[in-house]
């Protein structure tokens, strides 16, 4: 487990191109401070960062990458920074409640691309799996994981899941091994 407190911007700047990490939050402060440093330092390094999160996720982001000193706009307009409703990119690939393989692929390679711009490396953050999590769909969100790993490995991208700790309601420490053990890192989140 890695704590990304203190020293976070180092741990952010040095992940590696296939590192599918994970972190279970139970405040959204935790979170977008991952979040955060995550982006931040993407931006900063040049790289191309891919966001797909709930508004208030996003919004929150936004607000912290500003006061960073980050130009969002300016990220936005050369697709450095692609920033999208989860719950909009969702039933772009979803047919009757499972992920399609091959939608899948084709919707997140074509964000891929455009985040790639003139070479830049990518990384992205993604709460669709925890929507699914939320809506009871854990079949559907372990197939989803299992895609974007595969994923992650063919086009050499960094992913950072996130899910809130309140969607684990019934047998929370299994549920929290099943989607930790998709993951190549775990990052500590209170």
């Amino acid at each position: 487990m890695i704590d990304t407190g203190k020293g976070s911007d180092i741990f952010w700047g040095e992940i590696a191109p296939c590192e599918h990490m994970v972190q279970i939050y139970a405040d959204n402060s935790v979170l977008l401070d991952s979040l955060e440093g995550f982006a931040g330092a993407g931006i900063e390094a040049g790289e191309g960062v891919i966001v797909i999160a709930t508004e208030m996720h996003r919004n929150g982001l936004e607000s912290r990458l500003r006061a960073r000193g980050v130009d969002v706009d300016a990220a936005r307009a050369r697709d450095q920074y692609i920033d999208l409703d989860a719950a909009d990119v969702l039933p772009r690939f979803m047919v009757r409640g499972w992920p399609d393989e091959q939608l899948f692929i084709s919707t997140i390679m074509s964000i891929l691309e455009r985040a790639r711009g003139n070479g830049r490396r990518v990384r992205a953050f993604g709460e669709m799996v925890a929507i699914l999590w939320g809506r009871g769909e854990q079949g559907a969100t372990v197939r989803m994981e299992y895609l974007w790993h595969r994923l992650c490995e063919t086009e050499t991208f960094s992913l950072f899941c996130a899910y809130p700790r309140v969607g684990f309601t019934q047998h929370i420490e299994a549920s929290i091994d099943v989607i930790c053990s998709a993951h190549s890192r775990v990052i500590a989140g209170n």
